[in-house]
């Protein structure tokens, strides 16, 4: 029998002080948590093969899509589609805490970076384990 996520992903994303959290892992869908200081990017990235949809619960930034700059805070909702260029920027003053979903998954289930250079050295990606 699987269990499933089931949490208050409000409060978990705004606890959350590491830049990348996986929360959860499924067959089709991941979810993951993810903080960006002030000033900190996500870097420039394309997925050709998923989408991936990132909600802003907290804080202020942009969200470049194939060039094209989206400003964002608390309460947005933003999709990227499959073979765009994309990157998240914080340009608020306090933390911008957001989680994002990845379809199918990205990472490797359970994976904790703290921060954008321990993410980068690790060149990990999704190895068909789920988390249940």
């Amino acid at each position: 029998m699987k269990k499933g996520y089931v949490d208050n992903i409000d409060k978990a994303t705004v606890a959350n002080e590491d830049f990348r959290h996986v929360l959860y892992t499924g067959q089709n869908l991941q979810l993951v948590l993810m903080t960006l200081q002030p000033g900190d990017e996500i870097g420039s990235e394309t997925h050709d093969d998923r989408d991936q949809f990132f909600r802003i619960e907290e804080g202020e930034g942009e969200i470049h899509i194939d060039g094209v700059k989206n400003r964002v805070e608390d309460d947005f909702a933003v999709i990227v589609p499959a073979g765009a260029l994309h990157n998240v920027v914080n340009t608020g003053a306090t933390p911008l805490r957001m989680y994002t979903i990845y379809g199918p998954p990205e990472h490797v289930d359970a994976v904790v970076h703290r921060t954008k250079a321990e993410a980068d050295a690790a060149h990990e990606h999704f190895d068909g384990k789920t988390t249940e």
